[in-house]
């Protein structure tokens, strides 16, 4: 299989990496680059423990070829320290064994920056493209929403 050098923006630096056209984004974020927040889940786009931000947008990381991201911004859990989504998902126990958290985080955030004033619906439907086998997720629900309305109270 040919091998590319691709130039990734991965958590706002800039970096080399040489992949074969057939490795995923998620491959290429863990066992090239040693961030290993990004999960290895289902491996076809269901379960969404693989999620990260591509360009503000949520994406499967195991769904991406890492050709696709090539020149792109790749943010992945290890990007977001210390963010609101973060301290709401502490302070609303919004995990339980903690496997699927990072994905949920990655497209909480993500659905927190595309639509900030997002109700009950959106917010549902986001959440909808995660899977969480421990719990419910009215925690999760609920760690959205906090950080929707702190945003919202400071405008």
């Amino acid at each position: 299989m040919k091998s590319h050098t691709i130039l990734l923006n991965i958590n706002g630096e800039k970096r080399s990496v040489i992949v074969r056209s057939g490795d995923t984004l998620l491959y290429v974020i863990r066992e090239k680059l040693g961030l290993t927040g990004a999960k290895p889940g289902c491996l076809n786009g269901d379960c969404g423990a693989c999620t990260v931000n591509v360009e503000g947008w949520p994406m499967k990381s195991c769904l991406m070829l890492a050709v696709e991201a090539n020149g792109k911004k790749v943010i992945t859990i290890e990007g977001l320290e210390n963010t609101p989504i973060q301290q709401a998902f502490v302070e609303n126990f919004a995990f339980q064994c903690g496997y699927c958290t990072p994905g949920f985080i990655m497209n909480c955030h993500s659905l927190i920056e595309r639509h900030p004033d997002a109700e009950n619906p959106l917010i549902k439907e986001w959440l909808e493209s995660n899977i969480c086998r421990c719990t419910g997720y009215a925690e999760i629900e609920k760690a959205v929403k906090s950080v929707l309305r702190k945003n919202q109270s400071r405008e």
